[in-house]
C-alpha cells in the first residue's frame, strides 16, 4: 500500500502555522484562494466606500444609487467564501485532516449577531474535547454568519436604494456593520485555511482542490447546520435560541 505522504512539521498554535513556510505547490493554493476571495471583497468593500463617501458629502439620492450594486458584488464575495469553507469542512470529515484552531473573539466583531455567534463558539471550545470538533464548529459558525451577515446586507442595501431621496440612518449603519463583519469572517478564513494546508498531507492536496472546485461551481453551496453536525457526531449540546 502507498504510504501517505505527511505534511511538514508544524508548530502547536495558530500564530505558529501563521508564521510558518508552506511548501511550493501548498503556497501558491492557498495564494490563488486568497487572491480569488480578496478581489471579489475589494470589488465590494470600494463600492461601498464610494456610496459612503457620497452620503457624508451629503448627496443621498446619488450614495443610494451608488449602493444598487452592491448587493449582488455582495453575493459574488459570499458565495465563494462559504463554499470553501463547507470544502474544508467536507476533506476533513472524510479524510481526518485535524489543524489547529483558534476560537472566535466576539471583540473582533461590530454586529450583535456576530458577536453572539463567536460568543457561543468560544463556549464552545470549552466543553468539545476534540480538536476536530473545535475545527468543523467554527467552520459551522463561519459559514452560517456569512450566510446570515450577507442576507443582512442585501435586504439594507435593497431598503437603502428604495428610498433613494431619504436618508435611511439605520439602514446604512446595518449595511457597514455587516460589510466589517463579513471582512471579520474572511479574515479567519483566511487564517483557517492556512492551518489546515498546514496539516493537509501533500497526496491529499489534489483532492481538496477538487472538492472547492466543486462548492464553487454550484449554485449554493451546501450548509451544514450546527444541529445536523452534533447530532451526526452523536453530541447534543443545548444552546439557547439555536
Amino acid at each position: 500500500m502507498k504510504d501517505r505522504v505527511r505534511p511538514p512539521a508544524r508548530g502547536t498554535t495558530v500564530k505558529d502555522d501563521w508564521r510558518a513556510w508552506l511548501p511550493e505547490e501548498k503556497e501558491q493554493v492557498f495564494r490563488s484562494y486568497v487572491r480569488q476571495l480578496e478581489i471579489s471583497y475589494n470589488m465590494l468593500s470600494v463600492s461601498l466606500d464610494e456610496a459612503l463617501s457620497l452620503r457624508q458629502e451629503g448627496r443621498v439620492a446619488k450614495a443610494s444609487q451608488a449602493v444598487c450594486v452592491t448587493p449582488d458584488l455582495c453575493n459574488r464575495f459570499a458565495h465563494p467564501l462559504v463554499a470553501l469553507l463547507w470544502a474544508l469542512s467536507e476533506h476533513a470529515k472524510h479524510h481526518g485532516t485535524v489543524p489547529n484552531t483558534a476560537p472566535l473573539d466576539p471583540a473582533n466583531f461590530q454586529g450583535v449577531r456576530g458577536q453572539r455567534v463567536a460568543f457561543f463558539h468560544s463556549l464552545y471550545c470549552r466543553v468539545l474535547l476534540s480538536e476536530r470538533s473545535q475545527f468543523l464548529h467554527k467552520i459551522s459558525s463561519l459559514g452560517e454568519m456569512v450566510d446570515d451577515l450577507s442576507r443582512d446586507f442585501c435586504a439594507a442595501a435593497s431598503d437603502i436604494a428604495n428610498r433613494s431621496m431619504r436618508d435611511s440612518v439605520a439602514e446604512w449603519l446595518a449595511v457597514d456593520a455587516a460589510h466589517y463583519d463579513l471582512n471579520t469572517c474572511l479574515r479567519e478564513t483566511i487564517v483557517l485555511l492556512k492551518s489546515f494546508l498546514m496539516a493537509l498531507p501533500q497526496d491529499e492536496l489534489e483532492a481538496f482542490q477538487a472538492t472547492v472546485h466543486t462548492q464553487m461551481g454550484v449554485s449554493k453551496p451546501k450548509k451544514l447546520t450546527l444541529s445536523q453536525r452534533l447530532l451526526r457526531h452523536r453530541r447534543v449540546v443545548p444552546i439557547e435560541g439555536e
